[in-house]
């Protein structure tokens, strides 16, 4: 049997023993204090970074929605981020942040900018809206070609324009263009609805001209064959004469009394008009009136000349001293040689000159009223040629009185005798005829004994006589004489003097 060991007795430590064991038992309650403190501290840090809910904050520098120009740079705005919390607040030092962006500014449309931040395992993201719109409207660019002027006849000539857009490039053909007086309007609109209108003032260099009439608005004519306008002038502003493009609209018969109308105008290439008009009245000429001479007077008429004869016949009248009247023709032709010529001596011996027709054919004279009156300015115009004026006095082929006249147009007898009056010409008949045509006389002495007989019946006597009857003119020395001894004198007519009228039978 093993014995039984007792414990020892303990035996007191030495003092530094003791004092060594004393701090050790110090040191591990501090530990334990500080372990226990650690612990609290994390559980109290845990605790605060779950309530305090720490995160990343990510703020855009400006709008959310943002509107981009096209066509022109986009620079963004930017954002920033930062650690915040429900405790601590937001940090001081900012996270870095991520951009990315889609914009693209040639194209109108809406694009996103995205942002994100991450931090201590945390990620942010935010986004911007950029809207890239067209909001500058088109340029109009006006051309100007060095030292044009426009002109009112011809109207402005285009000097050409453009149209240019950010967005849409050449709009130039989408321009509407508008003239109005002396304006042009320009206006174009581009696809994001900008409009752009500007204007041109227009510079004349020949602008709209006033018509001036020369004699006035309304003016009074005498009748006659022809009418001539007396005058109109067209300038404007600027002095420019541009009469030469004006048209005249309208008739005045010359010859027919009454009122006309005149239109004036100049008719650009726009179709305006610069006008005037003028009132034309035909009125009669003044009238010479008749004067019934005081002694009894011999008026000697001669028609149908001159002929072969007619210089006999102003031999003889020369040496009485005695007037006559020749109504002439331009038969000349029908003789062997023209006697045109005897006309202009005898109105250079101081005898009267009347037309009597240019041909002597009745149905071409009286064919109508256009047909009368070119025949009688015919001659009108050989005597002309042949004294230097024209004359007023005429006697109609046959005689106002004639009948033959019926076969060709009925009436023209007195429209004619009307209109021929109404222009101051003075026609005369006879009353006393030679009967040296129609009246059967073949002698000088049967025409001088008729002369002889039909002027004692009278005090002023127009006798009717033909200058190519070579016995007609043989007659005038005994009539002269007869005359003479008689206490007749032997004048020339004039327009006052007795015109001896028939009644008119057609």
């Amino acid at each position: 049997m093993k014995e039984k060991k007792t414990k020892a007795a303990k035996k007191p430590l030495p003092g530094k023993d003791r004092e060594e064991k004393k701090l050790a038992i110090k040191r591990k309650k501090t530990q334990i204090v500080l372990a226990v403190l650690l612990v609290y501290l994390v559980v109290m840090v845990a605790a605060a970074i779950i309530i305090d809910d720490r995160h990343i904050e990510i703020t855009l520098i400006g709008p959310d929605v943002d509107i981009a120009e096209v066509g022109e740079t986009y620079v963004d705005l930017g954002a920033q981020a930062f650690l915040t919390g429900n405790l601590f607040g937001k940090s001081v030092n900012p996270v870095e942040i991520k951009t990315e962006s889609g914009v693209d500014v040639d194209e109108i449309g809406d694009y996103t900018v995205k942002y994100t931040a991450e931090a201590f395992g945390k990620t942010a993201v935010s986004y911007r809206q950029v809207l890239v719109r067209d909001t500058t409207p088109p340029v109009i660019t006006l051309n100007h070609e060095e030292g044009y002027l426009a002109s009112w006849l011809v109207g402005y000539s285009e000097e050409g324009f453009t149209a240019i857009d950010n967005y849409d490039g050449d709009l130039t053909d989408k321009v509407v263009r508008t003239e109005v007086e002396d304006t042009v309007y320009y206006s174009v609109k581009d696809s994001s609805g900008n409009e752009t209108a500007v204007e041109r003032k227009i510079e004349y260099g020949v602008s709209e001209p006033m018509i001036r009439l020369e004699g006035g608005e309304e003016i009074n004519v005498g009748a006659a064959f022809t009418f001539t306008d007396p005058g109109y002038e067209a300038i404007d502003e600027s002095g420019n004469d541009l009469t030469a493009y004006v048209k005249v609209t309208g008739e005045v018969i010359p010859y027919e009394l009454g009122t006309y109308t005149l239109d004036y105008y100049i008719m650009n290439e726009q179709g305006e008009t610069a006008t005037a008009r003028r009132i034309v009245n035909v009125v009669p000429q003044a009238k010479v009136e008749t004067v019934m001479p005081e002694r009894k007077t011999i008026y000697l008429t001669f028609d149908d000349g001159p002929g072969p004869y007619t210089a006999q016949l102003l031999d003889v009248l020369a040496r009485y001293g005695a007037k006559a009247t020749f109504f002439v023709t331009g038969n000349g032709q029908n003789y062997d040689r023209d006697y045109t010529d005897m006309i202009g001596r005898a109105f250079r011996e101081g005898h009267a000159i009347g037309v009597h027709t240019l041909t002597h054919d009745y149905a071409a004279v009286y064919a109508s009223r256009d047909a009368f009156f070119n025949d009688f300015n015919a001659m009108e115009d050989i005597i002309f040629e042949q004294t230097g004026q024209y004359t007023k006095l005429f006697r109609f082929p046959g005689g106002s009185s004639n009948t033959i006249s019926r076969n060709y147009c009925y009436g023209i007898m007195s429209s004619l005798a009307n209109y021929m009056t109404n222009m101051g010409y003075v026609y005369f008949d006879w009353n006393v005829d030679s009967g040296d045509a129609l009246g059967g006389a073949r002698s000088s002495y049967t025409v001088a004994n008729n002369v002889a007989e039909g002027c004692l019946e009278n005090t002023v006597n127009v006798v009717l006589q033909h200058d190519t009857k070579d016995f007609s003119v043989a007659a005038v020395e005994s009539i002269l004489r007869w005359g003479t001894n008689n206490g007749y004198v032997f004048e020339a007519l004039d327009e006052s003097s007795y015109g001896a009228h028939h009644g008119i039978n057609n």
